[in-house]
């Protein structure tokens, strides 16, 4: 699209103080994406974008950082047929010919860490060491593919009859439809691009429409590598845009499998509308996630632990722990420990090497986040931290929120309180007697995500990762809730859909199985005995 700068020539921008506009240049300059100028946000082979045209609005400042020319239904229809026509060009494809394409995304995308990584602080607000933390998933999630495309077994089933086999034999799919979240803009597509690609499938990605900037400059790095592979460019489809565009993806018989990310209200319609249609779903809904600290626990380990989770991202992590469950025995140490971390840090610009939070993505997220402090004093919970807005200079045209740690007086569980995941840093407490106490109040809400144990006794550790313990996808001892590594599966259980994606098996669901039998035999027996024969 345009001439890249030198890696070394945007770390200035990345430390320096200066404004907004400049920072902005040197970031989009060093990704080939025009600045102070529309930016077409369709991509399927070509560059375009006939549909309305929406802000990239910074959430540190408030400030536009860009206007992006979006999705009309006509490219999105076009997007589809391209993406289409280019998977029957792929399928055909040798597998680890399509992990050697993967490696060279791989090198695209590690070439350009630190640019993409400051672009998603810019545009989605995260601190820039887990912006470019979320890239280097993304080349994790490459590095893995390349391996499994070699590895893509079926299976060898031994058959009752002579001189027969059978095979269970996976193929590509079809077309993939990624509708990714704001949280995540990089890492969540790249989960499904990389297996999707390793599969033989074409891939269109719908990304949130608050980080439209960070799909382009992504889409526009693995577009190069096709290209120069002399391959469609279609075969990783971006069309940006809103409500409409998704419902187009998601409703088209042309989208074998749709992988969404987002909330349980919308994740609950998207599935019930592939169904409808019987495609295949992978749903990563809401996280409602929960830490419990045992006496035995080792502060040093879980205090530090439970911060991360619960004020990392700005609580804005799927993962994110939401509610702390603390035996009573360790309840005021551990909180007086997690108060003194609360209180030093600050907020900052997410840019600088120094700044542990930034700001909320959007202001809306902000009105929640104010909404549910509200209704937390409303209930007479005591508020040991937080529970503001930042809203003086140099924060006031920003979306910065105090973290806040409150203890609600009721442990019911249906409370909406406990029941409901709130996006933003807000970590709710409650104080238990018994292992098994906590153990049902992690599993009685309708999420079940992520889930963290922190005890140095085997004993809690085998009930809590066993049939009577966690409910949860993910269930963690001695770690927290967030921070999960892409060689292990990704999902959650009950409303947050089931899904998985990453690591362990979830690459079975972007290919097609067929069961084969093969007769090499000179008879043709039939199973089970049966005998059918005139004779």
């Amino acid at each position: 699209m345009f001439i890249a700068k030198r890696a070394s020539q945007l770390t200035l921008s990345l430390h320096s103080k200066r404004g907004l506009s400049s920072r902005v240049s040197g970031v989009l300059s060093a990704l080939n994406i025009p600045f102070n100028k529309e930016i077409n946000g369709v991509y399927d082979g070509q560059w375009k974008g006939s549909g309305e045209v929406i802000e990239s609005i910074c959430p540190t400042t408030g400030e536009t950082l860009a206007r992006i020319n979006t999705a009309s239904p006509a490219d999105v229809a076009e997007t589809l047929t391209k993406a289409r026509k280019a998977y029957l060009q792929f399928r055909d494809i040798p597998a680890p010919r399509r992990g050697e394409i993967l490696r060279q995304i791989r090198e695209g995308l590690a070439n350009k860490r630190e640019e993409l990584g400051a672009l998603v602080t810019l545009e989605m607000g995260k601190i820039r060491t887990e912006g470019v933390g979320e890239v280097q998933e993304f080349i994790d999630i490459c590095d893995y593919a390349v391996g499994l495309s070699r590895m893509m077994n079926g299976r060898v089933v031994a058959s009752e009859r002579p001189g027969h086999s059978i095979l269970e034999v996976p193929n590509p799919l079809g077309v993939v439809a990624v509708l990714s979240a704001f949280n995540f803009p990089v890492a969540v597509y790249g989960w499904n691009l990389a297996l999707s690609l390793a599969a033989g499938n074409a891939t269109v990605w719908k990304p949130s429409p608050t980080t439209p900037l960070t799909s382009i400059a992504v889409t526009s790095i693995v577009a190069e590598v096709l290209e120069k592979n002399n391959l469609p460019g279609a075969l990783v489809g971006l069309v940006t845009g809103g409500q409409a565009v998704g419902e187009t993806l998601v409703g088209s018989k042309e989208v074998e499998l749709v992988s969404f990310t987002g909330s349980e209200r919308v994740g609950r319609i998207v599935g019930q509308a592939v169904v409808s249609r019987f495609g295949k779903s992978i749903l990563e809904l809401g996280g409602n996630n929960a830490s419990i600290v045992m006496p035995d626990a080792d502060l040093s380990l879980a205090v530090p632990g439970v911060f991360f989770g619960a004020v990392g991202t700005a609580g804005q992590r799927c993962t994110s722990t939401r509610r702390l469950f603390l035996h009573r025995d360790i309840a005021n140490e551990f909180l007086e420990r997690l108060k003194k971390l609360y209180a030093a840090i600050k907020p900052g610009d997410p840019l600088e090497d120094d700044t542990l939070l930034g700001p909320l993505h959007t202001s809306s997220a902000v009105k929640l986040h104010k909404t549910t402090i509200d209704y937390l004093r409303s209930i007479d919970a005591e508020i040991l931290f937080g529970g503001k807005d930042y809203d003086v200079t140099p924060y006031a045209n920003g979306n910065f929120v105090q973290p806040t740690i409150a203890v609600p007086k009721s442990v019911d569980m249906s409370d909406r309180i406990w029941s409901t995941e709130t996006f933003a840093p807000i970590l709710n407490v409650a104080i238990f007697n018994e292992l098994e106490e906590a153990i049902r109040w992690n599993n009685a809400v309708p999420q079940g995500l992520s889930s963290s144990l922190w005890t140095r006794d085997l004993r809690n550790v085998g009930k809590w990762t066993g049939p009577s313990g966690s409910d949860a996808g993910i269930v963690n001892v001695n770690a927290g809730t967030s921070g999960a590594e892409i060689g292990a599966s990704f999902g959650g259980n009950k409303s947050t859909g089931w899904g998985r994606e990453s690591g362990g098996d979830a690459w079975k669901q972007y290919v097609r199985w067929s069961a084969c039998t093969i007769n090499f035999s000179n008879e043709a027996p039939l199973a089970q005995g049966v005998n059918f024969s005139l004779d």
